[in-house]
């Protein structure tokens, strides 16, 4: 079953791989661009893993063994990774606030999501927070898929769409071209291409095949379980090609009116 979701989803895979907005970006405004919309699928990220770990794992008191020990190992160690890695500095840090430090680096703007981050009052209220909120229809669609997604409430699905349709399609290329584009010496975009490299570094090990495997421990012999991994994931992929194709748009239209 795993062999057949990777085949379903090859052609999704490819499209975001070969996504024209990768080549689009010869400049810093560009990369600006992108990264004050990215921010969102970086940030929203760890409310998937969070909601794996609180199914997969014991976070109530008093403890009990979670019945998936290694499943929880691997989660455990994908929230040590994105929730306290180490940044360029040596400093303790997550993911996504490694991400602001890069895009102030940079001079993009931050305050469009930490003010949404930190208007969040619970998950009860996330979906009239989300539509509310003054973002783009393409942002608020793949926000509102990723907590439709955990509000199932079911561990199999959101393992789906956190394995098959995230942060793992941003290709090698792509810190490639940012590197290129650092080579000016009025730019620093040293913690922009040290976030991608360490993401990457981070997903590519160990993780991606133990997420595999904790896919078909929760689907196990249950062909419902698998045909909603496929669903979900096919999914997570048009809305991920959505985003891009948004973020694609915005930053020739910045260009069109800079």
């Amino acid at each position: 079953m795993i062999e057949r979701i990777e085949k379903e989803l090859e052609p999704f895979k490819r499209k975001l791989v070969n996504h024209p907005i990768y080549n689009q970006m010869t400049s810093i405004s560009d990369i600006k661009v992108f990264m004050e919309l990215h921010v969102f699928a970086v940030w929203d990220f760890m409310s998937l893993l969070k909601s794996l770990q609180n199914s997969l794992t014991t976070t109530s008191l008093p403890w009990k063994p979670s019945g998936f020990p290694k499943v929880a190992r691997l989660i455990n160690e994908i929230v040590w990774g994105e929730e306290s890695d180490v940044n360029r500095m040596g400093a303790a840090n997550s993911h996504y606030e490694m991400y602001l430090e890069a895009m102030v680096q940079l001079g993009a703007d931050t305050k469009k999501v930490t003010n949404f981050v930190n208007g969040i009052d619970s998950l009860e209220n996330i979906n009239t927070h989300i539509n509310k909120a003054n973002l783009p229809a393409y942002i608020q669609n793949f926000l509102t898929f990723t907590f439709k997604t955990i509000q199932t409430g079911k561990p199999h699905i959101v393992a789906a769409v956190f394995t098959f349709g995230r942060e793992d399609l941003i290709p090698d290329m792509f810190i490639e071209i940012i590197k290129k584009i650092a080579q000016d010496k009025t730019i620093n975009a040293k913690d922009l291409v040290y976030y991608f490299e360490r993401h990457i570094e981070v997903d590519s090990g160990e993780h991606g095949p133990l997420a595999l495997e904790m896919i078909q421990t929760l689907c196990g012999d249950d062909p419902k379980k698998w045909e909603d991994a496929l669903n979900y994931s096919i999914l997570a992929m048009k809305n991920r090609i959505a985003l891009w194709d948004g973020i694609h748009n915005a930053i020739n239209l910045n260009r069109v009116s800079a």
